[in-house]
This record gives structure tokens, C-alpha cells and sequence, in this order.
């Protein structure tokens, strides 16, 4: 039996499999960031002791840098206390003779939907997180590239607009389309929106009952019933992640790009809105772009990925 495991800054998950690598069962919890590492480590070793039998691999995806050589957590950009932790020793003291294989979750959600996802049987996969950060990972062959430690594909770190000598911050492309930005910026227009905006009605709604936030999830449904809003901020978040993907176009070429994360799940029209950017931000001798897919494995990409992982 073989266990993968999510950590990131709102869940964790950890799944078992069978031999044929297919998930037997599975535990979900939500992160309580006040509790920080501490409390994350305390309820896998609860879960541990759940299990019918020890695994006798773990795969991890860990949202954060890492070393991941040696499986010392770097940090998280989320929840405290991880620093310097050597989770997979932490593991291994916990389930002697275990296999300890661990990664960050974009390159790990970008193993799973490269081996058991939507870009099965592509070569060189480029996989881009659009959730509350922007992160990426790419697989060549059936692995994880790495550049040096603690990380690598970071395309939500890429500038928009540089910091200046004026004292200009700048502003990355996670400041511009990431799920807490997109949230603000929707927030943010509300009070321009005419009475009649779809998507001001759902926002509203929400807001009345006391569901501040995640206000991203309302584009999808304001973009099927016409709303013209909806349509621009989907176009902008599109064009946005087209920039940034232009680069890794330019810089690796692969064969096919994944648009996963929670704003994907906005679907066909972000899909199409960063197909139709795409072109006009890569050379063309690198035309047609490579093929856009729209993720598959929904939230269990690190899951799968993970216990892909753990084979490696």
C-alpha cells in the first residue's frame, strides 16, 4: 500500500492505493492556519494510525519551496512553522523502512495530470496552478524538471510591472490574477456595476450571507448568463496568464499546457480567452502554440500526482 499527501495553506489530504495505483481511500481536512505546522503534522499522525497497514511509499506535495533532495521544507508562504522541517525524516521515524518521496504541489498536480490526467501521453507537459497563488511545474517524460533547490517554475513571481526607482512596488502576475486578486478586483467593482449585472446580483447575495470572498466563483455562471463584466475579467485574467505562459513557450517549448487550480474551473471561456491571447505573445516560429487543456483531476491533481511521485 502506498500513500500520497497534499499539504497546502486551506487543505490536506492524504489517499491510499491499491497496486495498480488507483486511490482505496482517502482523508480530507481543513487547514486551521493558527494552529500552523504543529497542528498539520499532528492530524497526518492521527491519519497514520487509521491505516489498515503502513505504506511503504509516500509521495508528498507540499505547497512551498523545498529542498526536495533532501525533503527539508524551505517555507510556506501560509502556514507557520514549517521552516526548516525535515518532514521526510519526520515520516520515515514514524514508518521505519518507508520510501520517502516529496516535491512541490504544482510540480507534483503537474505529474498527476501528465500520468493519469488530461495530458496523458504528451512528452514535455507545463502545468500552471491558478488558484489563491499562481504557481507551475513542468514534466519531461514522466518526470519533474528541477532547476537548483528550493524551487523552479514559479511563473506567478514573473513581473507585469517592475519595481522602480520611484518606490513603485511593480506587480506580479499572482498580485494580478491570482484567486485573492481576482476576489478584490471583482469586490472592488461592485460599486460601479449597474443593478442588472449577474454578477453583481450573485456577489451581493453572498455578501448578505456573510460569504465574503472566493467572489471568483461567480464569473463562470455571470459569463453563461451574458454578463459583459464577467466576459472583460475573464479576457484580462486570460491575456494575463498567456503573458506569463508566453515565457515558458520561449523558454522549454512543451507540447501541451494545463490551466488547473480553482480558476479554472471557470472552464471553456478561460480556456479560450488564453488560447486567443497566446499567439500574439510568442514568436512565430513557435507557432501554433502549444495545445491548451483544461485540467482533469479537479482536487485530487497533488493527490494522484503524489502517489506518482512516491514510484519515482
Amino acid at each position: 500500500m502506498n500513500l500520497g499527501i497534499e499539504i497546502g495553506g486551506t487543505k490536506l489530504q492524504l489517499v491510499t492505493s491499491d497496486s495498480t495505483g488507483q486511490i482505496v481511500e482517502r482523508f480530507r481536512y481543513t487547514v486551521d492556519p493558527a494552529q500552523g505546522a504543529e497542528g498539520i503534522l499532528a492530524q497526518i499522525e492521527a491519519t497514520l494510525r487509521q491505516l489498515n497497514e503502513p505504506p511503504q511509499r509516500v509521495g508528498i506535495g507540499f505547497g512551498g519551496p523545498l529542498d526536495w533532495k533532501t525533503g527539508r521544507i524551505a517555507t510556506s508562504h501560509q502556514i507557520g512553522g514549517w521552516a526548516g522541517i525535515d518532514l521526510a525524516d519526520w515520516l520515515r521515524e514514524r514508518i521505519p523502512g518507508v520510501v520517502v518521496r516529496i516535491d512541490n504541489d504544482a510540480n507534483v498536480a503537474a505529474l498527476g495530470e501528465a500520468s493519469r490526467g488530461v495530458a496523458t501521453g504528451f512528452n514535455n507537459v507545463f502545468y500552471i496552478t491558478l488558484g489563491s497563488g499562481i504557481g507551475g511545474g513542468l514534466v519531461q517524460n514522466g518526470r519533474v524538471y528541477h532547476g537548483a533547490t528550493p524551487g523552479e517554475a514559479e511563473i506567478g513571481h514573473l513581473w507585469l510591472i517592475p519595481p522602480d526607482e520611484s518606490g513603485s512596488p511593480g506587480q506580479t502576475i499572482e498580485q494580478t490574477i491570482s484567486g485573492w486578486a481576482v476576489d478584490q478586483q471583482i469586490r472592488d467593482l461592485l460599486p460601479q456595476l449597474p443593478n442588472d449585472s449577474v454578477l453583481k446580483t450573485l456577489v451581493e447575495q453572498a455578501h448578505k450571507a456573510n460569504a465574503i470572498g472566493g467572489e471568483a466563483r461567480f464569473l463562470h455562471p455571470a459569463y453563461e448568463a451574458s454578463d459583459p463584466v464577467a466576459k472583460m475579467l475573464i479576457e484580462q485574467i486570460g491575456s494575463v496568464a498567456a503573458l506569463g505562459l508566453s515565457h515558458v513557450v520561449h523558454l522549454f517549448h512543451p507540447d501541451a499546457i494545463v490551466l488547473g487550480g480553482g480558476l479554472s474551473l471557470i472552464g471553456e471561456p478561460l480556456r479560450a480567452a488564453v488560447r486567443q491571447a497566446l499567439p500574439q505573445f510568442v514568436m512565430k516560429a513557435f507557432h501554433p502554440v502549444p495545445v491548451l487543456l483544461l485540467a482533469k483531476l479537479g482536487e485530487d491533481a497533488v493527490p494522484v500526482g503524489a502517489l506518482q511521485l512516491a514510484h519515482t
